[in-house]
C-alpha cells in the first residue's frame, strides 16, 4: 500500500480518535477474526484487509508512535508502518491473535515461565485413604510427600559454585528468536536457553543445572469432621518448589473414605440393618444400638414391627462438615424367621395360631381367598 492510498488508521479499525487502547486491542481482535488468511485462504482481499488492520494497530496501540501520528498522520510514522512485529511488541500479539488461532508458541508466551526463567512450581496430589470412623471424628495424620526442592548448592540457580551463567548466543539474551511466517515476522522461545536469555556453561553439579532436587518431607495434615470421598483439602504453599525464585505450588489431599461393615453412608445420614427376631417383632422390644461415634443408643420396636421398616434415630449420623450439625441414623429392621424350633416352641406357636385363627394347613380355595383380602386391603 502506498502512502497516499493509505486510509486512516482509526477508520480502519473503526475505532474513534479518542478510543482507548482497550478498544483498540477490541477493535483489531474482530478485524483478525474476520480476515486472517488462515481463514479466508486463496482470498488476496481478505489479506489485504488483515495487513491493513495489523498496521493500524502496530502504530495506534504505541503510545509515542500514535502520538505522532495523530499530530502529522502517516507521514508521521513513515517507514515505521508493519512490516512484522519486533520482538519487544511480541506479547500484545501473543494475546490478541496466539490464542484464537493456536500460533501459541509462534508468540512466546506470557504465562508460565518469565525472561528471568522463574516459574511456580507444580502442584502436587496425594489421596488420603480413612476409615468412617476416622471420617466421623476427624483425624491428624502424617504423611510423607516426595517432592522438588530449591537445591542447597547453587541456591536454585543451576548454576555451579564459583561459576556464573552467560548471556545467550542464540537470542542475545532476549529470550526469543523471529522467524517469519507468511508475511508476519513472528517469535519463538529460544531454544537454546529456553526463554531464559542465558546459558549456563557448568551446570551444579548437584542437580545438574535443575536448581531443583527431589527430596521427601513429612506434613502434618488436620482432616476435619465430616469429610466423605472426593473432598479436596489444600495445603497452600507445600507444592513443589519453583524454578529460579518462582512460587510454591500447593498440595492438595484427597480424601477417599473405605466402605463400613455396618454403616452405609448417604451424604450426612447413615443406614444399618439391625437383625431382630421374630419374636421381638411380634412382641416389642427395647434394644441397643451402636453409633458410628462410639456411642450406645435405645431404639424401642413397636409390637407388631415389620420387615424393613426403619427407626430414625436423629442426630446419630455423619457430622456434617463445616458445620456442628449431624445427619441421622436410619436403622433398616432385618426380621429373622428362626429356622429351627424346639417340640415346646412348635407346640405353643401352634397354639397361638390357633387362637390368632390361622390355620397350619390350608387347601387352595382357603389360601385363593386369603390372597384376595390381601390384594383388597393394599389396594
Amino acid at each position: 500500500m502506498s502512502t497516499t492510498a493509505k486510509r486512516d488508521y482509526y477508520e480502519v479499525l473503526n475505532v474513534s480518535r479518542n478510543a482507548g487502547l482497550d478498544e483498540i486491542k477490541a477493535a483489531y481482535r474482530r478485524m483478525a477474526i474476520r480476515f486472517h488468511p488462515d481463514k479466508n485462504p486463496d482470498d488476496p482481499e481478505a489479506e489485504e484487509k488483515f495487513k491493513e488492520a495489523s498496521e493500524a494497530y502496530a502504530v495506534l496501540s504505541d503510545p509515542e508512535k500514535r502520538q505522532r501520528y495523530d499530530r502529522f498522520g502517516h507521514e508521521g510514522v513513515s517507514g515505521e508502518g508493519f512490516t512484522g512485529f519486533n520482538s519487544e511488541s511480541f506479547v500484545d500479539f501473543a494475546d490478541i491473535l496466539g490464542d484464537i488461532f493456536g500460533f501459541g508458541d509462534f508468540f512466546g508466551s506470557r504465562r508460565g515461565r518469565s525472561r528471568s526463567g522463574s516459574q511456580r512450581g507444580s502442584d502436587l496430589r496425594y489421596t488420603m485413604s480413612l476409615t468412617l470412623e476416622e471420617a466421623a471424628t476427624g483425624v491428624t495424620r502424617k504423611i510423607r510427600i516426595p517432592r522438588l526442592e530449591v537445591c542447597e548448592a547453587c541456591s536454585g540457580s543451576g548454576v555451579e559454585p564459583g561459576t556464573r551463567a552467560e548471556t545467550c548466543p542464540t537470542c542475545g539474551g532476549r529470550g526469543q528468536v523471529g522467524y517469519r511466517r507468511g508475511f508476519l515476522t513472528v517469535a519463538q522461545t529460544c531454544p537454546a536457553c529456553g526463554g531464559t536469555g542465558r546459558v549456563v556453561p557448568h551446570p551444579c553439579r548437584s542437580c545438574h543445572g535443575r536448581g531443583r532436587i527431589e527430596k521427601e518431607t513429612t506434613l502434618e495434615v488436620k482432616v476435619p469432621p465430616g469429610v466423605d470421598t472426593g473432598v479436596r483439602l489444600r495445603l497452600s504453599g507445600e507444592g513443589e518448589s519453583g524454578v529460579r525464585g518462582g512460587g510454591r505450588g500447593d498440595l492438595y489431599v484427597i480424601v477417599s473414605v473405605e466402605p463400613h461393615e455396618l454403616f452405609e453412608r448417604e451424604g450426612p445420614h447413615l443406614h444399618m440393618k439391625l437383625p431382630v427376631s421374630v419374636f421381638q417383632a411380634m412382641l416389642g422390644a427395647t434394644i441397643t444400638v451402636p453409633t458410628i461415634l462410639g456411642e450406645r443408643r435405645e431404639i424401642t420396636l413397636k409390637p407388631g414391627s415389620q420387615p424393613g421398616e426403619i427407626i430414625r434415630i436423629r442426630g446419630a449420623g455423619m457430622p456434617e462438615l463445616g458445620s456442628r450439625g449431624a445427619g441421622d441414623l436410619l436403622v433398616h429392621l432385618d426380621v429373622v424367621v428362626p429356622r429351627k424350633l424346639s417340640k415346646e416352641q412348635r407346640k405353643l406357636i401352634a397354639q397361638a395360631a390357633a387362637l390368632a385363627g390361622e390355620q397350619l394347613t390350608e387347601d387352595d380355595e382357603g389360601l385363593l381367598q386369603r390372597l384376595k383380602r390381601r390384594l383388597a386391603n393394599e389396594a
